[in-house]
């Protein structure tokens, strides 16, 4: 399969204007159309209080120049030293045009800054591609465990153990 034609997109800070795209982007992104068992989804309800009001924790959309939001993805700190990446959402006709792995290296440059020193995250086993660009990133799969007859997958990444990074190449807004 040939990759899709490079969309341009910068990657900025979410702002309020921006719930209602990273809702949609939630919920198209739902497997089988429903919320897991493992999941409250109350995060996306309220991004500014989830990721936004501190230090170690943020997101991050992608939006194009005709400022349509066609990705988005959070940091949370819930521990000391230690980033979760959560809501690594692409939208699905912008998809294999580099801008998930765009937000992806965000998220983990974000880390960096806040010196963490393990990024983490979970998925299901059933997004192929998505293990796909963890891998590329460096990501060491840990454990699996059963959520409602689906395997969940559980990653992470030290941070200052020489794992190799993906090269630089969005433009982003500060």
């Amino acid at each position: 399969m040939s990759e899709a034609t490079p969309i341009k997109f910068t990657i900025r800070s979410f702002e309020p204007r921006d719930a209602v795209a990273c809702r949609r982007l939630y919920e198209e992104g739902l497997i089988g159309g429903r919320i897991a068992e493992n999941d409250t989804a109350a995060d996306i309800d309220d991004i500014p209080v989830a990721y936004m009001n501190s230090g170690g924790s943020h997101f991050f959309v992608a939006e194009t120049d005709k400022r349509e939001i066609v990705g988005m993805i959070g940091v949370q700190q819930h521990m000391p030293e230690e980033g979760e990446i959560r809501r690594l959402r692409v939208r699905t006709d912008c998809r294999r045009r580099g801008i998930g792995s765009g937000l992806l290296e965000r998220a983990i440059r974000f880390c960096k800054e806040q010196q963490h020193l393990k990024v983490t995250l979970d998925t299901f086993i059933d997004r192929e591609p998505a293990l796909r660009l963890f891998e590329k990133f460096g990501f060491k799969h840990t454990r699996t465990r059963d959520v409602s007859g689906k395997s969940l997958l559980y990653f992470y990444l030290d941070l200052y153990a020489g794992e190799r990074e993906a090269p630089k190449r969005v433009k982003e807004k500060s």
